[in-house]
């Protein structure tokens, strides 16, 4: 099976690009939202939580675990494959999605500026910086947080005249400084993809980052056939929350754009 682990709902836009270009394959999505949302938790704490979480989905037969969160991947990716991984699972593998988003930010941008936004925690990880500075030195990044887009998301504040306006506020140091590529560091942003273009104007390009992340994926299921060998295919997808069902459903399926049902679990 691939796991698929975030601290909320927002990897489930994630997970709906990667079931849509592998159908064929077994899922379990975890969602730790008793304990969501991450993006204002320490390194530290992020780190235990998603130890516990890859953990689980390790236990439950996953051969891949896909950490389709900014947070998590940019505060414990790195740890996890180089630290944990080897000494508890040394042949099972864990991805993230800020490397696939850096790698396709600067192949597609025009004049080497990009904005990135996210939580928090991401942005102050530095994480898009250092990954985008790998695949080209020459790169000038520019970054903000924006704490207030997550809440507005899950409260579902799609179109109100407020979201717009607060959006805008955070992406005018974006386009002040000339930005040509904008990449969108966090998995709830999708849900919000018409405004960011709006906003950002034709000029910036808005990356569509759960696709991007399932392309990368396809491509690297390609390149490791001996880790897509082990992994159970049949279709079948669980969904697992740590927090009640009811509303994991509800908003679930709204970022899924389909029907959920989902299972309570204990990590």
């Amino acid at each position: 099976m691939i796991g698929i682990f975030d601290s909320g709902f927002g990897g489930l836009t994630v997970f709906k690009e990667i079931k849509k270009a592998l159908p064929g394959y077994a899922y379990i999505y975890l969602g730790d939202s008793l304990r969501a949302p991450y993006g204002g938790r320490s390194q530290e704490v992020i780190y235990q939580f998603t130890e516990q979480a890859v953990d689980f989905l390790f236990s439950m037969g996953c051969e891949l675990v896909i950490l389709a969160c900014n947070t998590v991947s940019s505060e414990a990716l790195r740890k996890l494959q180089q630290e944990w991984l080897p000494a508890h699972y040394p042949v099972r593998r864990i991805l993230g999605v800020i490397r696939p988003l850096a790698e396709e930010a600067a192949k597609v941008s025009r004049f080497d500026h990009i904005g990135v936004v996210g939580t928090q925690a991401t942005i102050g990880s530095n994480a898009y910086k250092k990954e985008l500075k790998t695949q080209n030195s020459k790169l000038k990044i520019f970054q903000n947080a924006c704490p207030l887009l997550v809440p507005l998301i899950e409260e579902g504040w799609l179109d109100k005249t407020e979201t717009r306006m607060i959006l805008k506020k955070y992406l005018r140091p974006l386009k002040d400084s000339q930005i040509d590529t904008l990449i969108l560091g966090c998995t709830h942003y999708p849900l919000l993809m018409k405004e960011f273009k709006r906003i950002a104007g034709k000029r910036v390009q808005v990356l569509d980052a759960p696709k991007i992340v399932a392309i990368k994926l396809v491509d690297y299921l390609s390149r490791h056939p001996e880790i897509e060998s082990k992994i159970k295919k049949g279709g079948q997808t669980r969904y697992l929350t740590t927090n009640g069902t009811a509303k994991f459903d509800l908003l679930g399926s709204k970022f899924l754009g389909s029907q959920v049902k989902s299972e309570k679990v204990e990590l």
